[in-house]
């Protein structure tokens, strides 16, 4: 019985999942907005409890254009529901809905 019990934590102790974030945040180019300079060209990143990780899951070009004068990332901040996890310094998204 022992046994048993021991074996039913450790299964739920290793399926733990990682606390997923929900909230709204700041979402644009990680280099051009947030000073993020960990790697080359510009790529997507959102900020929240003021620091910005840059996103995996999600591309900067999966929004429109990035250069784009009035929504580009690369030329303005804007306001996203994200869903996803912190994970070796990166925010890895499940869900990004852009607010207009």
């Amino acid at each position: 019985m022992k046994k048993l019990i021991i074996l039913t934590l450790l299964i739920f102790a290793s399926c733990g999942n990682k606390k997923e974030i929900k909230q709204v945040a700041e979402i644009s180019c990680g280099q051009c907005q947030f000073e993020l300079d960990s790697e080359n060209g510009c790529s997507l990143a959102v900020r929240f409890n003021d620091k910005a990780y840059f996103v995996d899951g999600f591309s900067i070009d999966d929004f429109g254009d990035a250069h784009n004068k009035e929504t580009g990332f690369c030329e303005v901040i804007r306001k996203a529901e994200i869903a996803g996890v912190v994970e070796d310094g990166r925010f890895k998204a499940s869900a990004i809905k852009l607010i207009e």
